[in-house]
């Protein structure tokens, strides 16, 4: 096995068609095909059936091409990371944000990393925090913004801000920063909630029974944009982080107002794996993204927000 199957695999499994992967390879067919074909031979296994619409991984295929891929990605920020400039940082950084924090934080984050450290490649990933935290565990992000966790045996979780949670309704209903509304009241209306078993429909939930609240789910959704998206077009409210509703409400497509009895709070936390070796490009940008957190928290941009930990110390509160 070696690195050019890898790459012969790895490239036909994305683009569906040994002479496409020959063409992005610089390879001739005959030698993309007798890669994989030699591969199969020394597993002893199939690793793809011809389709009609092409080239697609068995079961087996998959896991390999899973594999393969984090192997050359591995491969990659090796060859990033030895660089012989003393004293500049390089290498390749995964950032997991959460779909919530994706817009303040993203394009400062690259914007400041750029200018600081220009041998620094950035690739962002957005989802929601179960996956995030999934992506991390598997090697997949190098660090990442989650939310309400502690600590576990394969990750260490920094805790960065702790914030609120808003009713969020159309422009319409007028609601305001300064005058939070019940939980009972928000409840009064039908809810488009996040899908069951995601991390903020389980703080809405209970949420919902220390209140005493009955809610009227009138959609469920996994996607952040789209509660807002069904909101505004006045299939009900919704609940979400001030972070993630800010610009809407700023522009006038929404109206917001903190949940009150109870309040409801998440905490964000800066997950990093518990083991192995942290590469200075990864330490700078850690740097980097908790410094872009402080400031739009200090700054007023990161709504009903408060700095937790190290940090909240270190600003005297």
């Amino acid at each position: 096995m070696d690195i050019k199957q890898l790459k012969a695999i790895a490239t036909v499994a994305e683009v569906g068609s040994v002479t496409r992967a020959a063409e992005l390879l610089h390879l001739v067919q005959p030698a993309v095909t007798r890669q994989i074909r030699t591969l199969e031979q020394e597993l002893g296994i199939p690793l793809f059936e011809r389709t009609r619409t092409g080239m697609r991984p068995t079961e087996a295929g998959a896991i390999m091409v899973e594999r393969a891929e984090r192997a050359l990605n591995e491969l990659e920020r090796a060859r990033a990371e030895v660089q012989p400039t003393p004293g500049v940082v390089t290498g390749i950084v995964t950032v997991g944000l959460l779909e919530s924090t994706s817009d303040l934080l993203a394009e400062p984050l690259v914007t400041a990393v750029a200018r600081d450290h220009p041998g620094v490649e950035l690739r962002l990933m957005t989802a929601y925090s179960g996956h995030l935290q999934q992506w991390l565990d598997d090697g997949d992000l190098d660090l990442t913004l989650l939310y309400n966790l502690d600590s576990t045996p394969s990750l260490s979780a920094r805790p960065l801000v702790r914030e609120r949670l808003w009713a969020v309704a159309p422009s319409s209903e007028r609601l305001r920063a300064d005058h939070p509304v019940p939980f009972l009241e928000a409840a009064k209306h039908r809810l488009v909630m996040p899908t069951s078993g995601h991390a903020l429909r389980r703080l809405i939930d209970a949420a919902a029974v220390r209140s005493g609240a009955a809610i009227d789910v009138a959609v469920q959704t996994n996607s952040m944009r789209v509660q807002k998206q069904l909101v505004q077009a006045g299939h009900g409210w919704t609940v979400l982080p001030g972070v993630g509703i800010a610009e809407d409400v700023a522009r006038g497509a929404l109206s917001a107002a903190p949940l009150s009895e109870p309040d409801v709070w998440r905490s964000v936390v800066l997950g990093t794996p518990r083991f192995g070796r942290t590469p200075p490009a990864v330490e700078v940008v850690a740097r980097e993204l908790v410094r872009q957190i402080n400031s739009a928290v200090a700054q007023g941009r990161w709504p009903s927000a408060q700095v937790q930990g190290d940090d909240a110390a270190a600003a005297g509160e």
